[in-house]
């Protein structure tokens, strides 16, 4: 199908997921068929013209099944536009100040496809959905040492500005 662009993501908390459904909003706003759906479920990449991915960063990479994504994919999306966004906390303290060490978070992806436009995103913190006892104590000590605050950091007009610079490099 002409212009049927993939979404996809890989989400631990649902942070994720919520950036990917604000970025398939916006590109169907544009006039292109989206679909949204979570990596494990995608099997096959060939109905579409083109693939925005994005992850949830843990411990500064990719989730785990996020890279398998790019591996299990990587010649399809080499042949197609492909551009890739990361949801991470890190972006929500220092006023920018770590935005060059969250931007080599994609090196890896980099290394297995070349996006045509890379997003960044801070997400949410709230920890009572961190899986891991160590986790939720250290953001619980970060958060107390004014590190971080809980709550809802996405920025939803950069988001929808960022997938509405995607268009043009995504649709032809």
């Amino acid at each position: 199908m002409k212009n049927k662009i993939l979404v996809t993501y890989a989400s631990r908390t649902g942070s994720t997921a919520g950036v990917a459904e604000a970025i398939g909003e916006t590109l169907m706003k544009g006039g292109v068929q989206v679909d949204v759906r979570a990596m494990e479920t995608i099997d096959n990449i060939s109905p579409y013209t083109a693939v925005v991915a994005g992850s949830a960063i843990r411990s500064s990479r990719w989730l785990p099944e996020a890279v398998q994504f790019l591996q299990d994919h990587r010649e399809a999306l080499c042949s197609k536009p492909f551009a890739a966004f990361l949801v991470c906390m890190t972006l929500a303290i220092g006023n920018g100040k770590y935005r060059q060490q969250v931007e080599s978070f994609l090196a890896p992806v980099r290394t297995l496809v070349m996006p045509v436009a890379e997003g960044y995103f801070a997400g949410v913190l709230d920890i009572r959905k961190v899986r891991s006892l160590k986790d939720r104590l250290l953001f619980r000590i970060s958060v107390a040492l004014g590190v971080w605050s809980q709550g809802d950091h996405r920025d939803w007009s950069s988001i929808n500005a960022w997938a509405e610079s995607l268009l043009p490099l995504l649709i032809d």
